[in-house]
């Protein structure tokens, strides 16, 4: 067993720096490349992708990663996880194996995590009695099945582990909850049972820590002033112990920074009840562990509590919630807040008068406090700003008439409107976002390794 393992995370959403990963393979010593794309939203566009073309459906920026660093990698036995399949996890090990043989190398062992992907038994599900009840609001899915483009359940870090001992060099998952890419090598590499909560749950806070990349290393913080070389800015390393002890860090030469305060604040991120935070590997408290000096850009974390997982999976769905628009003009002065109010009521009556009302609308200023409570600013006499207004229905002809009356301004409204040149604002499908819970007993998830020569 190794006294250390460190664990970096090179991407904390589809569209992160294409660099970063590559600078941590070549940056210093990792064992481990941890590449986190999914989030909420990006499952609804990987599902329109591939609705699309029965070839997408992946983050295919990770099958270019890897053709970049495959070399390095192997050549440094640096192993990578990453929840890159998305929906479509056969087309992502298609182009994944594709890249590979181009590479003159040893053979390549994948590892394929599934079972996150609830869609093909949804509706036999709803059938059963599963409710699928919203988180929130204790709604059951109901009507909107008919209406749902996807599903997922948040899987825990034992599959991933296990493809780890049967030797994958690369991990592929769908949906898995973040912290566990980082949970599952130390599961792996220390040999944890699904038993040890506290152990689970001091790699299960690692991960937390690292999983959205640089916001745990001055991307975000509060003080960004003091931040340095927000250019050249380190990704997260998670160096760990087998006792749950670990120190989150970043590779030398690079920028911003690991302090408490960078590190305190990711910790925070997406934070509900802090006593109990449920994973699906285990329920950790929050407030068990203490953060530390431990050197130079360097915070070393220990005492993480935890106890007995949930019987049930978080589920991520979305569904067809109608369409939106959005359309925008930069009104510039003098007076040029009071123009901009006056543009917004005209609009808005002139689609009043001819018949038309939304389910919601929505009118920014934006630059004169439009992110702040009414009241809350002060943006007094502006030289410019930009008017955002937007509607949601779930009649698409009405949105689209919504559309047409943004470019008439620019003649027929106070002076000084510009910002029109990009069109009429289109309808815009609404993904609305489900969350809510299934037993764990009914989700059937798979693991194989695969070689590619």
């Amino acid at each position: 067993m190794p006294d250390l393992i460190r664990v970096a995370n090179g991407q904390g959403f589809w569209g992160d720096s294409i660099d970063a990963p590559v600078n941590l393979v070549h940056g210093g010593p990792i064992d481990y490349l941890t590449l986190d794309y999914l989030a909420e939203v990006t499952m609804s566009i990987l599902q329109r992708q591939k609705l699309a073309d029965d070839t997408r459906g992946y983050a295919h920026d990770f099958v270019s990663l890897i053709d970049e660093i495959l070399p390095h990698m192997l050549e440094k036995n640096i192993r990578v996880l990453a929840n890159a399949s998305g929906v479509n996890p056969a087309a992502c090990l298609s182009a994944l194996k594709e890249v590979i043989n181009r590479h003159e190398c040893d053979p390549v062992r994948i590892g394929i995590v599934e079972g996150d992907d609830l869609m093909p038994q949804l509706e036999s599900l709803v059938k059963d009695g599963h409710r699928f009840e919203h988180l929130d609001t204790g709604e059951p899915l109901g009507e909107r099945l008919s209406k749902v483009t996807v599903a997922n359940a948040y899987i825990s870090s034992f599959p991933m582990a296990e493809a780890l001992d049967r030797g994958a060099h690369i991990v592929l998952t769908g949906r898995v909850i973040d912290p566990a890419l980082t949970l599952a090598p130390l599961v792996h590499e220390f040999k944890w049972s699904k038993k040890d909560y506290d152990l689970l749950a001091a790699g299960t806070v690692a991960g937390h820590i690292i999983e959205c990349g640089a916001q745990a290393t001055g991307g975000n913080t509060s003080r960004w002033w003091e931040v340095e070389d927000y250019a050249g800015i380190g990704y997260p390393v998670a160096e760990a112990q087998a006792d749950g002890t670990f120190v989150i860090t970043k590779q030398e030469g690079t920028g911003g920074v690991v302090n408490r305060e960078s590190v305190t604040e990711q910790i925070l991120y997406e934070l509900g009840d802090p006593e109990n935070y449920i994973s699906p590997d285990v329920v950790v408290d929050f407030t068990s562990f203490s953060l530390e000096e431990n050197g130079g850009n360097r915070i070393k974390i220990s005492g993480a509590r935890g106890k007995e997982p949930t019987d049930s999976y978080k589920v991520s769905m979305a569904y067809h919630g109608g369409y939106k628009a959005t359309g925008q003009l930069t009104v510039s002065g003098p007076r040029a807040v009071e123009k901009a109010e006056a543009v917004a009521d005209m609009i808005w009556k002139r689609l009043e008068n001819a018949g038309f009302s939304y389910e919601e609308t929505r009118t920014e200023l934006v630059g004169a406090g439009a992110i702040f409570e009414p009241g809350k600013s002060d943006p007094s006499d502006l030289p410019e700003l930009n008017l955002r207004l937007g509607v949601r229905d779930p009649d698409r002809e009405k949105v689209a008439r919504f559309g047409k009356e943004i470019a008439p301004v620019v003649t027929n409204g106070p002076p000084g409107i510009t910002g029109y040149a990009d069109g009429r604002p289109k309808p815009q499908k609404i993904m609305a976002y489900w969350p809510t819970l299934i037993p764990k007993d009914i989700v059937d998830v798979s693991v194989r390794v695969e070689e590619v020569k």
